[in-house]
């Protein structure tokens, strides 16, 4: 049959539910068989919804509608179930959905990550069904993902597990209620074949998932005996990512506000995008909080926005930093909050630590700069024109002059003399050690602006508040490393010490 977008669904609905015309003419076609929708949720979910009522007429409602909740599908009750006749008349429909069909031992990351999220809406049942399943597929035991040998086991950024109680909390569900790991089969063979000898005619099969393997036989004998849906939305952070993801979002934004008769101002929508990010279901639960705040009123306002919603949208690690180079503790603790509690991309306290360190560092060095010799060409309020124009030549020069002498140092620090017996003495070259270029001002000068900002940041600090803020993040350190303090409070004291 074939694979279409999400966009292109009206076209099949459309039909589906043609009857034949007055000419004669039949554009009305059978549902296939078979459906894959797979993709970003939200979407999945909608398309599910739209596809029900297409193919009976009473959607959701249908009485011969059977769902089987994943990630633990049998595959082979599954089959049985598509298969068995209804003892209602009428369309029946089984549908898998959350399904693992696709999953496999390469997708460890992603179960995790859906264990996690299923843990904290609540849904521990849901989210020891994830943890068994991928046990299963890695073929591990209880014992592999104990707390001492997970970091061996995974065998992958152990930095997502600073914080895994929750994955903890999951495995004494699992020992308490009994829940056996059973070695995962491959399923995808069974599920092809069934569906390549066919089902009974009034009888469908409906698979949702999140991600599928194109090149899995099974995608593709789905592809030739039924229909494939995808949902998919990129999450990259590529200008083609973001455009393709601010599409989405608006398109869900303007199908509400067209629904219920609204509109919003333009300050509103980007206020809207900032506070939430690329985030369909709780966008579209945003516009819907919205709507209801609005009442009668038929324009949204930024005031609106600002005043109904909260900011969950997360931010990266540049934001913290930049906040801490401004002295702007409340933002700060804002960004660690959000930084260090992103489910499976969470950043450890230590990387956020010498992330502090690095900005604190680089101040300095534009410090030491400006208070040296050739520190005149820079001052307060010099634009970015003047700053490229005068200072910029000023501060490569400095740097080539600092980079040559430390290459001399780091040369005759890297050189040992040893006894050569009767030959005399031999010098050996050692390894060198971190790069040098760490102490330069602008490592990249065709890129200046950031540099710039940066000289602009250093007027917010003296240099003694620096040298204090460096002494501090040394303090919050040994902290981390060797008390049993909670983590967090440690990284917000040495926040508020730097901004106050």
């Amino acid at each position: 049959m074939s694979e279409i977008h999400y966009k292109s669904l009206d076209t099949h609905i459309h039909k589906l539910t043609t009857e034949r015309g007055g000419d004669g003419t039949n554009n009305h076609v059978t549902p296939a068989p078979v459906y894959l929708i797979f993709g970003e949720e939200f979407l999945c979910k909608a398309v599910f919804e739209q596809l029900l009522k297409a193919i009976s007429p009473v959607g959701s409602g249908n009485q011969n509608l059977e769902r089987i909740d994943g990630p633990d599908e049998d595959i082979h009750e599954v089959i049985e179930r598509v298969n068995t006749y209804s003892l209602l008349p009428g369309t029946k429909i089984v549908a898998v959905t959350d399904s693992g069909v696709f999953d496999s031992k390469e997708d460890k990351e992603h179960l995790l990550d859906k264990a996690k999220k299923a843990y904290q809406n609540d849904n521990v049942k849901k989210a020891a069904k994830y943890l068994i399943s991928m046990m299963g597929r890695l073929k591990m035991s209880f014992q592999d993902f104990s707390k001492e040998n997970r970091p061996k086991t995974l065998k992958y950024n152990s930095s997502k597990f600073d914080d895994d109680q929750w994955l903890d909390d999951i495995l004494d569900y699992c020992i308490q209620n009994n829940l056996a790991i059973s070695a995962a089969e491959e399923q995808g063979g069974a599920l092809q074949s069934a569906i390549e000898k066919g089902f009974p005619r009034q009888n469908h099969l409906i698979i949702i998932t999140d991600t599928v393997n194109k090149r899995h036989s099974l995608y593709k004998s789905i592809s030739s005996h039924g229909i494939i849906i995808d949902c998919s939305i990129p999450k990259g952070n590529r200008r083609s990512d973001k455009l393709a993801q601010q599409k989405a979002l608006s398109e869900s934004l303007d199908a509400i506000l067209l629904k219920n008769q609204k509109s919003i101002e333009s300050d509103a929508h980007r206020l809207l995008y900032e506070m939430t990010g690329f985030d369909l279901r709780t966008f579209s639960n945003n516009i819907d909080k919205l709507v209801s705040y609005v009442g009668e009123r038929k324009i949204i306002t930024r005031s609106d926005v600002a005043f109904v919603l909260k900011r969950t949208k997360k931010d990266p690690i540049y934001a913290f930093t930049n906040a801490i180079t401004e002295k702007n503790a409340e933002e700060a603790l804002f960004y660690l909050e959000s930084l260090l509690f992103d489910g499976l991309n969470s950043i450890r306290p230590e990387q956020i630590l010498v992330a502090m360190a690095n900005q604190i560092r680089k101040l300095i060095l534009i410090k030491g700069f400006v208070a040296g010799p050739q520190g005149d060409s820079w001052y307060k309020n010099c634009t970015f024109g003047d700053f490229k124009k005068s200072v910029l030549p000023v501060i490569q020069k400095h740097d080539k002059k600092l980079l040559d002498q430390l290459r001399v140092w780091q040369d005759m620090l890297s050189t040992d003399t040893v006894d050569g017996g009767g030959e005399g003495t031999k010098k050996v070259k050692k390894k060198s050690g971190k790069s040098v270029t760490e102490l330069l001002i602008a490592k990249t000068p065709t890129n200046s602006y950031p540099v710039y900002q940066m000289f602009k940041k250093s007027e917010i600090f003296t240099q003694e508040q620096l040298f204090n803020a460096l002494e501090s993040l040394n303090r919050a350190d040994l902290r981390i490393k060797t008390s049993v303090q909670n983590k967090k409070l440690i990284l917000e004291e040495a926040i508020i010490n730097i901004c106050r």
